[in-house]
């Protein structure tokens, strides 16, 4: 089956009751290292992920994915900052998302087994999953997101309110799935959080990108006023 990549967003904007949500978005998504999309709240760092998703409709513009311009979120998948956990068991969780993925009952049991090791959820098979810990829904929430194999995984403010050992745990799993050849796209506000773990960076304030490029590039050369305010830690309104 063909995959999505590259992502590409031609002078894509979005706007919604008046409001300008995106603006002019130029952005090629490839395959690589982790892009971390950082800006201040309200930036439209949400509304680019769900727009690479399919979620989101375009004002003006398009994007493409792998050069079309319809294509069903199949080999994509995205986690929410804040995602729902059904009223089941850990296990249960899993085994609903990859009935919904069609993966095949013959292949669940060992698929299960896999999905837990990989995000450090082993010996929770059968806990409630609305009793687990932020960190550790976050975590089983990116496993469901695997389960269907994805080319691309967005992460929407995946440590958004954890402790610093949750923020380690998911920092290392998003480490281990983009070995593994998945392309992670995040979204973060922290900025040591992208030095640690972008390949490259897209700043974004007011719905427009302010600059994008390699991490360090953009972290230690900020090519605009307001992307050096951001940098520098100050405000940016």
């Amino acid at each position: 089956m063909p995959g999505d990549l590259p992502i590409v967003f031609e002078r894509f904007g979005v706007q919604r009751g008046g409001t300008n949500m995106l603006v002019d978005v130029d952005l090629v998504l490839c395959a690589g290292p982790p892009t971390v999309v950082i800006g201040p709240n309200g930036s439209g760092k949400t509304t680019l992920l769900r727009s690479a998703m399919g979620l989101v409709r375009a004002s003006s513009g398009r994007i493409t994915w792998a050069g079309a311009t319809e294509s069903p979120p199949i080999r994509r998948a995205l986690v929410f900052q804040r995602p729902v956990m059904l009223r089941r068991s850990v296990a249960d969780n899993l085994r609903f998302a990859m009935a919904t993925a069609g993966i095949a009952r013959a292949r669940r049991a060992s698929r299960l087994g896999e999905l837990l090791a990989l995000v450090g959820l082993q010996g929770f098979e059968n806990r409630p999953a609305r009793r687990l810990s932020g960190g550790e829904r976050q975590r089983l929430a990116i496993a469901r997101a695997l389960a269907r194999d994805p080319d691309v995984l967005f992460l929407d403010e995946p440590t958004a309110s954890l402790d610093p050992a949750a923020t380690q745990a998911i920092e290392e799993l998003v480490r281990e799935v983009s070995a593994r050849g998945v392309k992670v796209v995040m979204t973060t506000h922290d900025l040591g959080e992208a030095a640690r773990l972008a390949g490259d960076i897209v700043l974004m304030h007011r719905g427009a990108i302010l600059q994008s490029g390699v991490a360090r590039d953009v972290l230690e050369r900020p090519a605009t006023d307001a992307a050096r305010t951001f940098v520098a830690g100050q405000l940016l309104v």
